[in-house]
């Protein structure tokens, strides 16, 4: 599935270079489900985006299936990441303006799916985090755990191989984090994703099977038993 080999990521912060990614070498299969955790600014949110295709690294290659996302043109890209790639943040970054079954719509118009079938399958989508009774309803008409719901079902939407996760529990209260992070690790199981999340949360750290610690750009990772 991915294949990281020698990634770099540098940045330019005044006078300084600030090295996010130093050198990570890392494999993740097909159905994995990997958690990074580290320090704020050690460099697991830039690792993510590396996943995502939202960032380039500076030096070294990102494949996925076999196809290094760090040489594709951008229009490429784009499309991969619409097609393979589903993303959940800790801001749900929701329209305000749309009904929750609006806002899963958004993730299939790039992909041309027309409009009969974007509402089937968002309604879908919506149902499948519990969320069936709340079709019509605006963010505003939601909790953070509610909202966090829909974002999922966004992600989902498109049926991706792929879910990126950056701290998607960070806005939710204790109970609201062990509901969440119940319903991800039950979509990853039903959906045979390979699920990567970032966090900062040691009880959530707690849970893995598969940990990567990133401190000054540098990773290692920890296999548990289930």
């Amino acid at each position: 599935m991915y294949e990281l080999s020698g990634v770099t990521k540098q940045y330019r912060r005044g006078k300084d270079t600030v090295h996010a990614l130093a050198g990570v070498d890392l494999t993740i299969g097909e159905g994995d489900r990997l958690v990074i955790k580290g320090p704020t600014g050690g460099g697991k949110s830039t690792l993510l985006q590396m996943l995502g295709g939202l960032d380039r690294p500076t030096a070294g290659s990102v494949k996925l299936d076999g196809t290094d996302l760090a040489r594709l043109g951008e229009a490429k890209l784009t499309a991969v990441r619409g097609r393979s790639i589903g993303f959940v943040f800790q801001s749900f970054n929701l329209i305000p303006t749309l009904s929750a079954q609006e806002n899963v719509e958004t993730a299939l118009v790039p992909l041309g799916t027309k409009a009969g079938e974007r509402r089937d399958r968002a309604a879908e989508a919506l149902r499948s985090v519990g969320l069936g009774e709340r079709l019509n309803h605006v963010p505003s008409e939601m909790s953070g755990g509610q909202q966090q719901r829909v974002a999922i079902a966004r992600a989902l939407v498109k049926q991706p191989k792929v879910l990126l996760a950056d701290e998607p529990t960070g806005n939710l209260d204790e109970s609201m984090r062990d509901e969440i992070m119940d319903l991800l690790e039950g979509l990853w199981k039903e959906h045979g994703l390979t699920f990567v999340m970032v966090t900062h949360d040691s009880a959530i750290a707690r849970r893995a099977t598969r940990l990567a610690t990133i401190r000054n750009g540098k990773i290692t990772i920890t296999e548990r038993s289930a």
